[in-house]
């Protein structure tokens, strides 16, 4: 099922707006899956589905007459146990996270640990336990996966 809703992406209507960058907001998709499904599938079967994808929708872009730069990414959110993409008019660098982020080209990485996640969203009441940051360490920053949809040629 997984799968085929990441291949599905394709089949929505893209808002590229970069005069009203909130409008873009309809881009994003979030996707969980059972435990029992994140065992059946390999990460490169998740990978091949968002590239794929993303090598369609940088066509729509091409076809749509769309000036200018567009981006898709990808990411785990950690949180709330979902792999989530969306698509806008950002750059890499200035996608809409509140929180740090560093673009990765490990794709595989972000998915993979996303497929290991057995408890998505959920932490068990007894492995709660404090996380001391101590002032020189920052939390890691979120893994983004970009991929530019600008069509060749501009």
């Amino acid at each position: 099922m997984l799968l085929k809703d990441i291949r599905a992406i394709v089949t929505e209507q893209m808002v590229l707006s970069p005069e009203d960058q909130t409008a873009e907001d309809t881009n994003t998709n979030w996707f969980g899956a059972p435990p029992h499904e994140r065992m059946g599938l390999s990460a490169d079967e998740v990978v091949t589905a968002f590239e794929e994808t993303a090598a369609v929708l940088r066509d729509q872009v091409a076809g749509s007459g769309h000036r200018g730069t567009a981006t898709f990414y990808v990411w785990h959110d950690t949180i709330a146990g979902q792999l989530r993409c969306s698509a806008g008019t950002r750059k890499p660098s200035d996608l809409p996270f509140n929180d740090e982020y560093q673009v990765t080209e490990d794709l595989r990485g972000i998915v993979v640990e996303f497929l290991e996640d057995r408890a998505p969203g959920s932490i068990a009441w007894g492995e709660l336990e404090p996380v001391p940051y101590p002032d020189d360490i920052e939390p890691p920053a979120l893994a983004v996966w970009a991929f530019d949809l600008t069509p060749f040629g501009r």
